[in-house]
């Protein structure tokens, strides 16, 4: 079982409190973008054995959306952190590496 942090309203918990929204920091396509990318968009996505970044809805709570990082192996969560920013905080991705030196996703290392 996860146990996540909200870190809109602090709260600590298990996932069923929880709602997951798969993969993070997709690039949305809209209007005028290319079959290719929408594509990409709608049907590519990683899934690696290792460190990862969803999204999360607190459903239970305030009902915002976030991002945690994790390791998808060990199910080891290195925090969370707020929906608005376009890649992981710093601190999380130290984090990261002190444990997993060599990890990769995507541009974030």
């Amino acid at each position: 079982m996860l146990i996540l942090d909200c870190p809109y309203c602090g709260v600590t918990a298990e996932e069923t409190e929880f709602h997951g929204g798969g993969e993070a920091h997709l690039k949305r396509f809209g209007p005028g973008s290319s079959d290719e990318d929408f594509e990409g968009y709608l049907f590519h996505r990683e899934n690696p054995r290792g460190v990862h970044f969803e999204r999360w809805r607190h459903v239970n709570g305030c009902g915002k959306w976030f991002h945690v990082a994790r390791d998808t192996a060990t199910l080891e969560v290195f925090g969370s952190y707020s929906a608005q920013v376009t890649e992981p905080p710093q601190e999380i991705r130290d984090a990261i590496t002190a444990k997993r030196p060599g990890w990769r996703w995507r541009e974030f290392a």
